[in-house]
């Protein structure tokens, strides 16, 4: 019991630390980046405070999101990067569409890594609105009605059963289509069920929600669509022609 109460207390104090530093996300990022991170493959800072994307995600699953769970799949994807590319100068995107060639760590730890830093800059503090423009078009075309895309994205990340991601991305064919991974796969991976180059995509592993949400999940879906940075999903879709 009084290892429990220890624990909780070291938590709260770390995450006091943490939001004391809120003011001034870039520093906390560099400070919780890239530790122990020699290799090609690194975890970026993010652009924001762990506090910012309150109240929609609180801020100590944002710090153990981020520190603990995306820092492991860095460090981890790095050390099969060692034994397995040997000095080859890949991408993390060219890893992962021949992922099928690489060992069951390299395919856990390498999208994990790209998932987790597609996921951080999709997101901002503060509202944002899809304007006019080539992604408000295609999501109309393609979907008929932004509530219609809103439901299918939602109910792709509700319908994944375990732990997962929920993606809207563009096929071979350029078109935008809507689809769920298992685990830490995306549409990239050639072992993927649904293959394409993602746009936007909703983390739906329970430590990505669970300590504000607990078993509410579809409660965590509806609220992360206040947070999506609708601009930089469409300068994904820009640049992909």
């Amino acid at each position: 019991m009084e290892k429990r109460t220890q624990r909780r207390t070291f938590i709260k104090q770390s995450i006091g630390a943490s939001l004391a530093m809120g003011a001034h996300p870039m520093l906390a990022g560099n400070l919780l980046a890239n530790e122990n991170q020699p290799s090609a493959f690194l975890q970026t800072p993010l652009s924001y405070a762990f506090n910012a994307l309150e109240p929609n995600i609180d801020a100590m699953t944002m710090e153990l999101h981020y520190t603990k769970h995306a820092a492991a799949y860095t460090k981890n994807l790095n050390e099969a990067a060692v034994a397995e590319i040997k000095g080859v100068n890949l991408s993390i995107e060219e890893v992962l569409r021949k992922i099928s060639s690489f060992s069951v760590k390299m395919r856990n730890n390498g999208g994990g890594h790209f998932n987790h830093e597609f996921f951080w800059k999709t997101m901002k503090p503060g509202a944002s609105v899809l304007h006019d423009g080539k992604l408000k078009e295609s999501i109309l075309s393609s979907f008929n009605s932004f509530d219609n895309f809103k439901s299918k994205l939602s109910d792709a990340a509700m319908s994944r059963f375990g732990s997962g991601w929920a993606w809207l991305y563009v096929d071979e064919k350029k078109l935008l289509q809507i689809g769920s991974t298992p685990n830490q796969d995306n549409p990239l991976m050639d072992v993927s069920n649904i293959k394409g180059a993602p746009i936007l995509g909703l983390d739906v592993w329970e430590h990505a929600y669970y300590l504000k949400y607990q078993n509410r999940r579809a409660e965590y879906v509806s609220n992360w669509f206040n947070l999506i940075d609708w601009k930089k999903v469409e300068e994904r879709l820009i640049v992909l022609g």
